[in-house]
């Protein structure tokens, strides 16, 4: 999927090339795949072969770079000129893995220690999919005629621990609550494959003296945590719940 020229840096021409057996994924999923490194003049010698997985999020008005995960694909190894090996490897994508939906992209990257040189890295996106508990949650918005308007990956370390950011999915309503909400965001916390935490932020119009007051003090956003589960999803109860946690905030 992607290629190093070390033959650039001056470590004899060697190439590692980094091929995934999928590039698309779910949280949870695992990441597979091979690292072939051909052997270019001469023996050459890499202290460290490994994979990252990373991610950027907004900081006030700068962009910081977070490594989900690191995995070494292999430890010290030698090549001989014109040698080819070939190491396979598979890890986990970690569930907190932000979703391809957004301005900020998933990253792959492939890391060499190599003695006596620059330490070369490339990198090349995947794509992220709803996991289906979470993609049941996006149906349930939209069919209670929300619409996704934007995706963000915000620092805020306290909604998003261990991360040090959470990824909001910002809706607006159309239809029935049109009249009544300004807008909700979803933060998606997913639990391993049968949970998943959804914190619900809720932005309501405001319709009155009272209701312009509330939104010049930021009174008017409030917040419900969901618990939603495969079992809520097989029978389709997701909706209904997400519709019950607005309606509770808005008459």
């Amino acid at each position: 999927m992607f290629r190093k020229l070390l033959s650039s840096i001056g470590v004899g021409g060697a190439t590692v090339d980094t091929r995934l057996s999928h590039d698309t994924l779910v949280p949870g999923e695992t990441v597979s795949g091979e690292t072939i490194i051909e052997g270019g003049n001469g023996p050459q010698e890499f202290e460290r072969i490994y994979l990252y997985v990373s991610t950027q999020y907004k900081h006030e008005d700068s962009l910081h770079e977070h490594t989900l995960v690191e995995h070494s694909v292999g430890g010290a190894i030698s090549v001989d000129a014109g040698e080819k090996r070939t190491i396979p490897f598979s890890f986990p994508l970690p569930y907190e893995t932000p979703l391809s939906l957004g301005r900020h992209d998933v990253y792959v990257r492939t890391g060499l220690d190599v003695p006596n040189a620059i330490d070369p890295s490339d990198v090349d996106p995947i794509r992220v999919a709803p996991h289906p508990l979470q993609q049941a949650v996006l149906d349930a918005a939209g069919n209670l005629g929300f619409r996704l308007r934007q995706v963000e990956n915000e620092y805020d370390p306290r909604k998003g621990a261990p991360l040090p950011f959470v990824q909001q999915f910002e809706f607006r309503p159309e239809g029935r609550y049109g009249g009544k909400v300004e807008e909700i965001e979803l933060v998606f916390k997913l639990s391993g494959d049968e949970a998943l935490d959804v914190l619900v932020e809720l932005d309501r119009r405001a319709t009155s003296l009272g209701g312009l007051l509330e939104s010049a003090l930021e009174m008017n956003e409030r917040f419900t945590r969901l618990r939603v589960t495969r079992s809520d999803a097989e029978r389709g109860a997701i909706e209904g719940m997400l519709a019950d946690a607005i309606d509770a905030h808005t008459g």
